[in-house]
């Protein structure tokens, strides 16, 4: 059982991880994560004291951004390949639950990559030009 005193500091921890730029991002959760371990908090419920603190405090969760996105391809590819107009729906949803905090090029990116990871296909009636000039 982790005494209050430790948990406080840890919550304290968490909100100054996004204190500057409301955003938490793949190294900052880790960061936070590895500090839990070392104060024998789990994985878990560092991970729900990451999201309790999002939530009360405003903060983007770069992983839930990225899943957000994720989802909307999944959907997409279910018919087969992703067509541009569901590429831009994934970015639309990507751009708006980041809240600004990533470049429209790099999100571009991370979605042809998630794409390219999963082994999804691009396609639709204007070709793959769009994906390939990414």
């Amino acid at each position: 059982m982790v005494s209050e005193s430790i948990r406080g500091q840890f919550v304290e921890f968490i909100t100054l991880q996004g204190f500057d730029d409301k955003y938490i991002d793949r190294q900052e959760e880790k960061r936070i994560l590895e500090v839990g371990v070392k104060n024998d908090i789990s994985v878990d419920e560092s991970l729900a004291l990451i999201r309790e603190i999002a939530e009360n405090k405003g903060l983007v969760i770069e992983r839930d951004v990225e899943d957000k996105a994720k989802a909307v391809l999944e959907e997409a590819v279910a018919d087969g390949k992703i067509t541009k107009k569901e590429f831009e729906e994934a970015f639309n949803v990507f751009k708006a639950a980041c809240k600004g905090k990533v470049p429209d090029q790099e999100i571009r990116k991370r979605l042809k990559q998630m794409m390219e990871t999963n082994e999804w296909k691009a396609g639709g009636l204007l070709g793959i030009k769009w994906y390939t000039s990414i």
